[in-house]
């Protein structure tokens, strides 16, 4: 591999340096990537140089790339067009690529039947209907057609008017005042088809237009006498502005946005795109990626390959984080929609209240994908909060040392994922090095071999490929003192804490720098890490007895004539028990340890008389 590398950098060193557009193809000449450049020479060359540094995606891709072309531009600007266009066109394995088959959502009216109705549809196949779309959610269409029927009392079963006229009792929405009770026959299909035009002029036209409306149609019926009529047209309008103060609106101006915030858990993100128009929150729009390192990158990409799927393209983009290159991408996105676009990043004020809901969006999406709620994850959210985390602990690693004297001086790993326990990634160290009583130099000892072993594997999903989001030391300020010490020296950067327990062995505050931090305050997170505290103790002291029943076995073994540190070892290896070998054949047992098979029966009678 490194001699292809070689020559590829080789090749690279030689491009212009120009703006352009390169293009990775594997060995049967597929096109795995395309990317942009400021300067095609040095993008393209930083491939190839230092390639351990890369993330595990890239590092792939640069392993499956056997050639590249490349097109030169005359801007930058050129090249970010370009780069769409031909992702568009390839789909190639690693570049961000958004689906274009998740279909659309219209709001469906009936206009030609006595009693219309309106509906939400994933699709507008059917001409005898009139559609109104498209949207990219089923959350703006059912929002939309809750709200107009709700606002103007239209009926939402599935009864057949005038068929089904006084055949059964109302629903619920007639009793909580959000149906006029069709089926009762209260009201004729004049006045309904009235509501149900009212009710398709507020989605057409807008709340703003159908409060303007309806109050003109208030005042008229109020000037000739008729106050019944005048007082629906007055609720109509009460009940438009309680759903208006009810919803977010951009207060500073009613211009068109789109607001976009994201959520990250370990290499997962969810991107989560509202759309703002005329202050109205109208559509939602989510997207997952997974085998993300570099956010800024990924919702770079997202935006300039996004919008130039899209014929509606706002004024203004909030995004969550500064955006890169986000001059060329606004150039790029108003030339697309014949309108100066913007982007810009909020740090207060309702803007910033409208990014948080996006990630609030993203949040709720990510770990619903997780096969969870995420008030199930609320222990976790806490605990980053109290500890003071950037990030959620997702993946939470705890060591413990446990021995007897000098003997058998062990350390368990332990491990959490997403808030219960993960056996898969348990692991447990017997030290090496140490062969004292000496807690904070055991510890050492199997941090360092730990992460020794991270530093030598590939990227995994658990064991020690998986660099965890924090570590919970069984013991105090010096244990955490001594493990960021370890954690600095491998140049990571991971949170290291401790768990302190009171004179009855049970839990009782974190440690960090010095200082103790109360939990008491948060029963489910002292409780969470109680949990992990006992999980952590109680596998350590399972492994140094099942050493130290080992270590007592080697030594009775040994203890009888012909019986040496091969031998017994073996014995030990393949029947584990005292009680296995006592039961056992003595030819298996002359063929496991290497002597006679008088040998193994008077071994077998040693042991008999020894228990």
């Amino acid at each position: 591999m490194y001699k292809k590398i070689g020559l590829l950098l080789e090749k690279a060193k030689k491009l212009p340096i120009s703006p352009g557009v390169y293009i990775m193809k594997q060995e049967s000449g597929k096109i795995i990537y395309i990317g942009k450049a400021k300067i095609l020479k040095n993008r393209v060359s930083s491939y190839f140089l230092q390639i351990k540094k890369h993330d595990p995606k890239v590092l792939k891709m640069v392993e499956n790339v056997f050639d590249f072309d490349f097109i030169v531009t005359n801007s930058e600007f050129e090249a970010l067009v370009l780069e769409c266009s031909l992702i568009k066109q390839e789909k190639p394995k690693y570049n961000i690529l958004l689906k274009d088959d998740k279909g659309y959502y219209y709001i469906k009216m009936d206009s030609k039947t006595n009693y219309p109705r309106i509906v939400a549809e994933k699709n507008n196949h059917d001409k005898n209907f009139e559609y109104i779309g498209p949207y990219t959610s089923f959350f703006a269409v059912s929002q939309i057609v809750d709200q107009a029927n709700s606002i103007f009392k239209l009926p939402t079963c599935s009864r057949v008017f005038p068929k089904d006229f006084k055949k059964e009792r109302p629903c619920l929405n007639y009793y909580i005042n959000l149906c006029t009770g069709v089926c009762k026959g209260n009201i004729d299909e004049k006045d309904y088809k009235r509501s149900f035009l009212q009710a398709r002029e507020y989605i057409k036209g807008g709340s703003e237009k159908a409060v303007i409306v309806l109050k003109k149609k208030m005042e008229v019926h109020s000037n000739l006498l008729e106050y019944e009529q005048a007082g629906k047209y007055r609720d109509k309008i009460n009940a438009i502005k309680k759903i208006l103060l009810e919803q977010k609106v951009v207060l500073e101006n009613k211009i068109d946005l789109d607001v976009i915030g994201y959520y990250k858990i370990d290499e997962n993100v969810c991107i989560n795109i509202l759309k703002f128009r005329k202050g109205r929150l109208s559509d939602k729009e989510e997207m997952v990626f997974s085998d993300i390192y570099n956010v800024e990158d990924l919702i770079s990409d997202m935006i300039s390959l996004y919008y130039s799927k899209i014929k509606e393209i706002p004024s203004l983009i909030i995004s969550q984080i500064p955006i890169r290159d986000d001059e060329l991408i606004s150039k790029y996105l108003s030339n697309l929609s014949r309108k100066k676009v913007s982007i810009k990043v909020p740090e207060k004020g309702d803007k910033k209240y409208l990014v948080d809901m996006a990630i609030k969006n993203s949040k709720e999406l990510l770990f619903y994908n997780r096969g969870r709620v995420f008030k199930g994850n609320r222990v976790l959210e806490e605990l980053k909060s109290i500890l003071g985390l950037k990030n959620i602990p997702i993946y939470i690693e705890a060591y413990d040392i446990s021995n007897i004297g000098d003997c058998n001086i062990v350390c368990g790993m332990v491990v959490f994922k997403d808030g219960v326990p993960y056996k898969k990634g348990y692991r447990r160290f017997a030290m090496k090095d140490i062969k004292t009583q000496d807690d904070y130099g055991s510890m050492k000892e199997a941090l360092i071999r730990r992460f020794e072993r991270y530093k030598k594997e590939q990227p995994t999903e658990d064991g020690f490929g998986k660099k965890p989001d924090l570590i919970l030391l069984d013991g105090g300020s010096g244990h955490v003192s001594m493990g960021e010490a370890v954690i600095d020296e491998f140049c990571l950067n991971i949170p290291v804490f401790g768990m302190v327990k009171d004179s009855k062995h049970k839990t009782k505050a974190i440690s960090k720098g010095g200082k103790q931090i109360d939990i008491f305050s948060d029963k489910p997170v002292f409780k969470f890490i109680s949990n992990i505290q006992d999980e952590v103790h109680r596998y350590s002291i399972d492994y140094q007895r099942k050493l130290d029943k080992k270590r007592n076995i080697n030594l009775m073994l040994r203890s009888f004539d012909g019986i040496g540190e091969k031998k017994s070892q073996n014995l030990i290896i393949y029947f584990k028990t005292m009680e296995n070998i006592e039961s056992a054949s003595p030819d298996k047992i002359s063929q496991i340890a290497k002597i006679s098979v008088d040998k193994a029966k008077l071994l077998q009678k040693f042991i008999k008389d020894s228990l």
